[in-house]
Formats: structure tokens, C-alpha cells, sequence
């Protein structure tokens, strides 16, 4: 019969070489676990190791590459400061250079404009010293110069006005007045002379008597004195010492009034041909107030209206005078402008012919 072994714990009987195998399997179990249990946590162990190197080494170069990140971060940042900063160097000194040359460019066309504002002040001084030479010279003229000037103008105005009077120069060096106006109707027929005389200086007595002198030796009608300088009193004209004088500006309306009583007193003469008391009539007439009068109202007249023409010769000539000016400002103006670009732009604007200098000023 078999060795049976009772289990204390369920009372199951077993036989003892079962026991015994059953613990020699599970000894044999338990050291083979044990071993691999060892063998295992020895392997982990290594790998837990390995893994932990590797961990480490793996932390070793993310560190080293975090430091090579932060390095190179650094390295751009300083390399962008750098850029920066050498944009900010660049940009100052395009500045500064731009400047300088702004200034360089200004200081050139305020020096060149200065330049020309001397010029331009040198050339209206030299035109003002040149026009007070041209004056002095001119109020330094002889009078005989002057003199012939205006009788020069009366006798174109006396030839202009009266085509058909024989206007008659006295040639110079002979004895009389200046011209004889011999006075002809429509039908040609001579109703008398005026005797002409102009003086162009400061006014003298003595004139009177002279051209009296020169009225009875050319057997003239009347006598006329046209004087630039009237004597004192003088306003218009008058009839003085049997002589008529009268200022410059009156010269032609009391010429067409002489001339038209000329032409009544012949027409009364021929009238009153042998008759004595007539004459006398007629020289009463001729040195009396009435007319006088007469000539006086016809150069009034005449005066008034040439008073206007002058009027507005003087309006015309002071208004095309100030608009010239102004012309001439705009022109000087804005070639004065273009100039100072084509120069501050090294003449590079197109080219506009009218406000280019001429070849020969280049």
C-alpha cells in the first residue's frame, strides 16, 4: 500500500512520492522564478540603466541643444540689433547727407541770387547814374539847342494845322523872328502874317521889344511870343505892349483863333476899302477888350478840351506804365525761378525755350 500524506488544511490524502514531487516542482518552480525573476529584474535593471544613460544623454544633448537654440537666438538678436543699429547709422548719414546737400544746394542759390541782386542793384545804379548824366547833359544843353527843338515843333504844327498858309522859316543868322505865317483864305487869298518867336529860357522883357522891332520890319499883322517860362502873371496867354505871348500848351488854340480874326478883319478890310474911319474901326477892334475876349473864349475852349487829351494821356500812359511793371516783375520773377531749379536740379526739368537765355548768354 502506498505512503499516504493527509493535507491538514482540506484532509485530502496524498501519496508521498506525490508530496515530494509536488515540492520538488515547486521548489524547482520557485527557483526557476527566482531566477528568471532575478534574471529579469537584472535585465530591467540594464535597461532601466540603458534607458536612464540614454535618458540622460538624450537630456545632455537637448540641453546642449537649448543651449545652441539660445545661443543662436542670441546671435541673431545682436545680428538684428546690429542690422538695426546699421540702419539706423544709414538712414542718420542719408540724412545728414541730404541735409548738407539741401544746405550746399540753398546756400548756392541764395549765394547765386544774392549775386544776381547785386548785379541787379549795380545795373539800376549804373542806369540811375546814367540817366542823371543823360539829365544833367540834357538841363546843360544850350539854349539855342533847345530853342530850335521847339521852334522846330511850332513850325510842324503851324504847317500840320494850316496846309494852306504859307508857313516861312527864318534861316538862322538873319535878322526877325523865327517863322512868318502868312495866312491864305479858301480861294488862296492872303489876309495877313503872324509873326512867330519861341524862347525857351528864363523869361526876359526884352524879348518884347525885339520881336515889336521884328514885326515892323517883316510888315507883320500880328506878333506872337511862345515862351516855356511865362513872366509872372501869366496864366494862359495876353496881349502886352502890342504883343501877344502866351505859354506853349496854348501855342495852337490861340494860332487858330489869331488866324480866324485875321481872316473877318481882311474880309472887313476888303469891304471897307477907302474908308478911313473903317481902319481905325479894325485897329480898335484889334487892341480892344471884345477881342481880346474873343480869343479868349475860343482858347478856353480849345484848352479845356486839349486839358482833357492830356488828362487821359497821362491816365493811359501811368496805367500802361504800372501794368508794364508788373509784366516785367512776373517775367523777371519766374525766370528768376526756373533758374534756380534748373540749378537745384542740376538742369534736369525739360527745357521751355522761352525761359532758356540765349546761346551767346550761356
Amino acid at each position: 500500500m502506498a505512503n499516504l500524506i493527509k493535507c491538514p488544511h482540506c484532509n485530502r490524502e496524498f501519496e508521498m512520492t506525490d508530496v515530494l514531487k509536488h515540492q520538488i516542482e515547486e521548489d524547482v518552480k520557485s527557483a526557476i522564478e527566482n531566477k528568471l525573476k532575478k534574471e529579469i529584474e537584472e535585465k530591467s535593471k540594464m535597461e532601466f540603466d540603458d534607458l536612464e544613460r540614454k535618458l540622460k544623454e538624450k537630456d545632455e544633448k537637448v540641453k546642449i541643444l537649448q543651449e545652441q537654440e539660445l545661443n543662436l537666438r542670441e546671435q541673431k538678436r545682436k545680428v538684428e540689433e546690429k542690422e538695426k543699429e546699421l540702419e539706423l547709422e544709414l538712414t542718420r548719414k542719408i540724412d545728414e547727407a541730404r541735409k548738407n546737400i539741401e544746405a550746399e544746394v540753398l546756400q548756392k542759390a541764395s549765394d547765386d541770387h544774392r549775386l544776381k541782386d547785386l548785379e541787379k542793384d549795380k545795373l539800376i545804379t549804373d542806369l540811375k547814374k546814367s540817366l542823371e548824366d543823360a539829365q544833367r547833359k540834357a538841363n546843360q544843353g544850350s539854349q539855342q539847342s533847345q530853342g530850335e527843338v521847339m521852334e522846330l515843333e511850332l513850325e510842324e504844327i503851324l504847317r500840320r494845322e494850316f496846309p494852306d498858309d504859307e508857313i516861312s522859316e527864318v534861316k538862322k543868322g538873319q535878322r526877325g523872328a523865327d517863322i512868318v505865317q502868312t495866312v491864305h483864305d479858301k480861294m488862296g487869298r492872303g489876309c495877313g502874317k503872324i509873326l512867330w518867336e519861341s524862347k525857351n529860357a528864363q523869361w526876359s522883357a526884352g524879348w518884347i521889344n525885339k520881336l515889336r522891332d521884328d514885326q515892323r520890319e517883316a510888315k507883320a499883322d500880328l506878333s506872337v511870343l511862345v515862351v516855356e517860362n511865362a513872366p509872372e502873371g501869366l496864366d494862359t496867354f495876353d496881349y502886352r505892349e502890342r504883343v501877344w505871348i502866351t505859354k506853349r500848351r496854348f501855342f495852337h488854340a490861340l494860332a487858330i483863333a489869331l488866324r480866324f480874326d485875321l481872316i473877318h478883319i481882311y474880309f472887313e478890310r476888303v469891304s471897307s476899302v477907302g474908308k478911313d474911319e473903317k481902319m481905325e474901326v479894325i485897329y480898335q477892334y484889334l487892341t480892344g477888350a471884345e477881342f481880346k475876349h474873343r480869343i479868349e473864349a475860343i482858347v478856353d475852349a480849345f484848352s479845356a478840351l486839349q486839358e482833357n487829351i492830356e488828362k487821359e494821356k497821362r491816365f493811359f500812359n501811368v496805367k500802361w506804365a504800372r501794368e508794364e511793371k508788373e509784366i516785367r516783375k512776373i517775367i523777371d520773377n519766374t525766370h528768376g525761378m526756373w533758374g534756380e531749379l534748373q540749378s537745384v536740379t542740376n538742369r534736369s526739368l525739360p527745357q521751355i525755350k522761352s525761359l532758356e537765355l540765349d546761346s551767346g548768354d550761356n
